[in-house]
C-alpha cells in the first residue's frame, strides 16, 4: 500500500523523506526514477532508510513531496556506492 501525494500533503509525517537537489527536480517531474547522486550532492538530505521502503520525496527548497516511490537500496549503500537508481518512483506530480 502507497499513499497518494494528496494524502502525503495532508499528513506529510506518515512516510520517511528524502529530498533531491535543484538539478535533479526537472527529471522526478516526468517520472524518472531518482539517481543516488541526486541524493548525495549538497541539495540532497535522506533519512535512515532500508531496501525496499516507501519513501516521499521532496525538492531542494520545498515543504510538500513531488514523488513516491520505493527505495532500491538502502541509505548507507547510497552514500557508500553513489551510482545507479536509487529509488523507483510510483507517483509524481
Amino acid at each position: 500500500w502507497l499513499p497518494t501525494l494528496r494524502l502525503l500533503h495532508r499528513v506529510p509525517t506518515m512516510m520517511p523523506k528524502v529530498q533531491v537537489d535543484k538539478g535533479a527536480i526537472k527529471f522526478v517531474l516526468r517520472g524518472a526514477s531518482i539517481m543516488c547522486p541526486g541524493l548525495t550532492s549538497p541539495g540532497g538530505k535522506m533519512e535512515d532508510v532500508e531496501e525496499g521502503e516507501c519513501v516521499q520525496v521532496t525538492a531542494e527548497g520545498t515543504f510538500h513531496a513531488c514523488a513516491v516511490g520505493v527505495m532500491t537500496m538502502s541509505s548507507a549503500d547510497v552514500t557508500k556506492v553513489n551510482k545507479g537508481i536509487c529509488i523507483d518512483q510510483i507517483h509524481f506530480l
